[in-house]
């Protein structure tokens, strides 16, 4: 189960979410819904009513040094956007 979520998202758009009781975490490229709803279910103790998924493509990246132009691509990851059942929060920061 651990090796299904990678990390919990934390950018502003996902603080919006969290209001409406959604949240998002960066999950394995291979998982799909049913592991990710068991293993959200398994680690937090709340029941997950709804699950989107999107693969973020990696992007190219490029930078000026002395020896040259650098270029290569940022890392390809999934991410899952759960919704919860209402009255239920996911305590994200509490290991923080």
């Amino acid at each position: 189960m651990k090796n299904i979520l990678v990390k919990p998202l934390i950018t502003e758009k996902v603080a919006v979410l969290n209001e409406q009781g959604k949240y998002g975490f960066v999950v394995a490229t291979k998982a799909n819904k049913v592991e990710i709803k068991k293993a959200i279910e398994k680690l937090y103790g709340v029941n997950v009513e709804e699950i989107n998924t999107m693969v973020v493509r990696g992007k190219s990246k490029s930078r000026h040094s002395k020896s040259g132009v650098l270029s290569g691509r940022t890392n390809t990851y999934k991410k899952a956007i759960v919704k919860v059942a209402e009255g239920e929060v996911i305590d994200i920061y509490s290991g923080i």
